[in-house]
């Protein structure tokens, strides 16, 4: 636990922990009272290229609205974003000890897990995380409470991208948007800062939406071109006629009868009016549509890398083709995982070690670290098929490799554990996989393998044959004629049970099966 009032930051230098007393955003009342505004009204092309200008050159605030705007009008973007950000927030977790762990680092790893667990919504938290995958950086301000001796995070708020401002120099920072034109370094251990670029260069420039921002202006070019021509011809020209000398009333009324019919399809009109209804040239909304899919598109294969894990079309899309499309989101699941996990064990878990006394002072090299599971469960019947064949060739397979690939977590050492069925029944196929795989990991040389199978099967036949060998040995010393002892034989027969006598039977024939594919393995590679 902290004992005292100054402890290392994560840049080496000390501060006070009397800091963390209240968030850094607390008194910013300017931010908070702010308004977003909504670029993406009336938005033209040379309007969209002055505020992407606007962003290179430092004044940031209308490109992260425009990015808001884009999330929360277009469903399109906001359906592959979610697919993309959920795969990552919804993966399972844990807080990993560093290599070669000693028992203290282990036991605070724990602790640490324990802590991490004890949040109410770290759901949350690593969603909104997930946030920078659209708009290159996040801010989640953390406020702290004291917990007994140490400290735990009492809330994690996500703040607009908007609230900040990029400062360019060696290393490019991340300031809050107050306190002077070059803004407010932000709190050491106050904040999650995860910054997720989709490509190089400045964080102005470098997130993924600035990719977006181009097909989302034309489509909704195409979309408004859409609706004005399903507009102009669902419904049909209607002209009115008057004679020479209407008055402005009855001018009115056919006006009016006139936008009725077109709604109603019903209406009056004075004698001696006429409606006429010419017909229209005809068009083809085709060209639109073929506008609309192909931004569409393109916004897929710069979220997702492909198009066939969104949307079918009936043409180009296979199975093949899909499964290629899937791998390639898989990898992007793993390297925004990856990502995320580095800046959560830099601004998350470092913080609550050093906070809770839980590692040495400045020691971020042995820090637990968060990781993500980012194992594929595999086929389970596979593997139990493989499994025991490629260990009769005499591979050495470790166990904890074998829960990885299948996603089995191992059992602690004092969970209970699944075990084999009892091997009392007769013709039971576990009894059998267990003989067989037991003679094939022994892997004997041919001119030992008869004897090792022999004393494999007197390991099971011994205990019966040992109590029937005494019984003959009694009858034989106390007999005193061959018909005597020929009598007692018979008698002693019905002394081996029929269960035992499977038994025996049972292993003798899985020896055997084992003994024969070894043979045929040998054949084979001779």
């Amino acid at each position: 636990m902290v004992t005292t009032s100054r402890i290392l930051g994560p840049d080496g230098r000390p501060f006070r922990v009397s800091e963390l007393a209240e968030p850094q955003t607390a008194q910013a009342t300017q931010l908070q009272r702010e308004f977003q505004g909504h670029p993406s009204r009336g938005l033209t092309p040379s309007r969209l290229a002055s505020i992407l200008q606007a962003a290179e050159q430092g004044d940031v605030i209308r490109q992260y609205e425009l990015f808001e705007d884009m999330e929360e009008r277009d469903t399109h973007i906001f359906s592959e974003m979610s697919k993309r950000r959920r795969a990552v927030s919804g993966l399972s977790w844990k807080i990993a000890p560093p290599t070669n762990p000693s028992a203290a680092e282990k036991k605070s790893a724990e602790q640490l897990q324990e802590m991490l667990e004890a949040m109410d919504n770290l759901e949350g938290i690593l969603f909104d995380t997930t946030d920078a995958i659209g708009k290159g950086f996040v801010c989640q301000e953390i406020e702290w409470e004291r917990v007994g001796n140490g400290f735990q995070p009492k809330s994690i708020l996500h703040r607009p991208q908007s609230w900040f401002q990029l400062q360019r120099g060696y290393e490019q920072q991340i300031r809050l948007r107050r306190g002077g034109g070059e803004g407010e370094p932000l709190q050491d251990y106050g904040w999650i800062t995860h910054t997720h670029a989709a490509k190089s260069g400045y964080l102005e420039r470098a997130a993924l939406f600035r990719v977006l921002v181009w097909p989302y202006l034309f489509k909704n070019y195409a979309v408004g071109d859409l609706a004005e021509f399903l507009e102009i011809y669902g419904i049909p020209m209607r002209i009115g006629k008057y004679p020479p000398g209407a008055s402005e009333r009855e001018k009115l009324t056919l006006l009016r009868a006139l936008m009725q019919i077109g709604h109603n399809a019903a209406g009056i009109i004075p004698e001696g009016m006429t409606m006429d209804f010419p017909a229209v040239a005809e068009g083809d909304p085709s060209a639109f549509q073929m506008m609309i899919d192909w931004c569409e598109r393109s916004q897929s294969k710069a979220i997702l890398g492909g198009t066939l894990t969104s949307q079918a079309d009936g043409k180009s899309s296979t199975n093949a083709l899909g499964n290629v499309h899937n791998e390639v989101r898989k990898e992007l699941k793993d390297s925004d995982g990856k990502q995320v996990a580095t800046s959560l064990t830099r601004d998350l878990v470092y913080p609550l070690a050093q906070l809770n006394g839980l590692i040495p002072q400045g020691d971020r090299r042995r820090c637990p670290r968060f990781v993500f599971d980012l194992a594929e469960s595999k086929d389970i019947t596979i593997y139990a098929t493989a499994l025991p064949s490629l260990v009769g060739l005499g591979m050495r397979i470790s166990p904890s490799w074998a829960h990885t690939e299948l996603g089995i977590p191992e059992a602690g050492p004092d969970e209970p554990v699944l075990g084999a069925a009892p091997e009392s029944a007769p013709g039971s196929r576990v009894a059998l996989s267990r003989t067989a795989v037991a003679v094939a990991s022994a892997q004997p040389a041919p001119k030992d393998r008869e004897d090792q199978l022999v004393a494999l099967l007197a390991e099971e036949v011994d205990p019966v044959i040992s109590d029937w060998v005494d019984q003959i040995q009694t009858l034989v010393d106390s007999a005193q004629t061959l018909e005597q002892i020929r009598d007692g034989l018979l008698g002693l027969l019905p002394g081996l049970s029929t269960v035992q006598f499977t038994r025996a039977m049972q292993h003798a024939l899985a020896i055997g099966g084992a003994a024969g594919m070894l043979d045929a393995l040998e054949d084979s590679r001779g």
